[in-house]
């Protein structure tokens, strides 16, 4: 297994890193996915149908395929956060981060005192990490990273402020939801020319605050098109889409 502290490492090793985006409620889709090329996988417990049991279950399955697993929690649920950081995720994503209240309300979960609020019981992280309690208090805001999500034009307007946040890691983009929110609710296109512009002020905001910058992308192309631009992280698809991607492609190379 990879050293928990590698997540940091592998976010800043130069190369982008790819993560699977799983949402089915099966613990034994992102263990499979984590068998393959990605370098982490992220459960989606925002719009998935993964429960704290399953992705509990996915995360030891994860680690122990040498990867770090990550979670999307629901709009606002906080305190989620230091439950999965407790049951031994590597990484919390946390949408619609719109206000600056909302980013230091999801950095207090995140982090340990004094730079959060994050209560101490770590079940399941102790065991994965391999630390003594006092070593990993010591370290557990390392260990893991926070980021926020933007994707409304509120939180552009102040992504500098959420940046700044003590505890906030780096930033995750949202392009569809950013789309409809540059098109005042008229249009979902996550690769028009606003969306674009946007991604490319994040990106360089991000990188001049020395933070992180994630984006979820729908197909490999796309991720490949972001992977340029230099985000440090992009998820590609779903594990509901690679499945039907794979279906497709197995019923035209039948019929063909």
């Amino acid at each position: 297994m990879l050293p928990r502290a590698s997540i940091h490492d592998r976010l800043r090793s130069g190369s982008p890193a790819l993560a699977a985006w799983c949402g089915l409620p099966e613990a034994a889709i992102p263990a499979l996915l984590a068998r393959e090329a990605f370098d982490m996988v992220v459960i989606d417990t925002q719009h998935g149908a993964v429960d704290f049991a399953t992705a509990v279950r996915a995360t030891a399955l994860i680690e122990a395929a040498g990867k770090p697993a990550m979670v999307r929690i629901p709009v606002g649920d906080f305190a989620a956060a230091s439950r999965y950081l407790d049951a031994g995720m590597s990484g919390v994503i946390a949408p619609m981060i719109n206000t600056i209240e909302d980013a230091r309300r999801f950095a207090s979960f995140m982090k340990f005192p004094p730079v959060g609020e994050r209560s101490w019981g770590p079940h399941g992280a102790l065991a994965l990490s391999g630390l003594q309690p006092g070593d990993y208090f010591q370290k557990g805001n390392g260990l893991s990273v926070s980021f926020a999500m933007v994707e409304t034009r509120e939180a552009l307007d102040i992504i500098d402020d959420i940046l700044a946040v003590p505890g906030i890691d780096g930033i995750f983009i949202g392009p569809s939801d950013l789309s409809i929110a540059l098109s005042g609710g008229t249009d979902m296109n996550p690769a028009s020319a606003m969306v674009e512009e946007a991604l490319d002020h994040a990106l360089a905001r991000a990188r001049a605050a020395g933070k992180f910058a994630a984006i979820y992308s729908a197909t490999g192309e796309r991720a490949a098109d972001l992977v340029r631009k230099g985000f440090h992280m992009v998820s590609i698809a779903s594990d509901t889409a690679l499945l039907r991607a794979g279906a497709q492609m197995a019923l035209k190379a039948a019929r063909a």
